[in-house]
């Protein structure tokens, strides 16, 4: 990725962080970090990746918010953004932090039991 592209990148999930916590309340959305922007070499798709705090029914349902509110985030970046072209904007669940919670769950009770002097279950 070349250094203009990694700058929009940053810049646009700055943007769409601020909208996000300006313009969605959490009770109906939920907790939502943008937690990464890739941006295409042409500048004009911005893939969104966010993590949302809640069970598989409210990450869902928060995704699918999202998709209905995209032309309202776009116009909202596209004020902001001093671009020729406003990107077009993806959003897709990040879930690294799940499975990083997951991992350490895992760890912790490995340790746990390590200590215990008990043996961990075969996988």
């Amino acid at each position: 990725m070349s250094v203009r592209t990694e700058k929009v990148a940053s810049l646009v999930k700055e943007l769409v962080s601020e909208i996000f916590q300006g313009n969605f309340s959490m009770q109906e959305y939920g907790l939502m970090t943008v937690t990464e922007v890739r941006m295409s070499p042409d500048l004009k798709i911005a893939k969104v990746f966010v993590s949302i705090f809640g069970d598989a029914e409210r990450k869902r349902k928060t995704l699918a918010q999202l998709e209905v509110q995209k032309s309202f985030i776009r116009s909202e970046l596209g004020h902001n953004l001093s671009l020729k072209f406003t990107p077009a904007i993806s959003f897709y669940l990040d879930e690294s932090l799940d499975n990083a919670m997951r991992i350490e769950d895992i760890l912790n009770k490995i340790h746990k039991e390590s200590k215990d002097g008990t043996e961990p279950p075969e996988a």
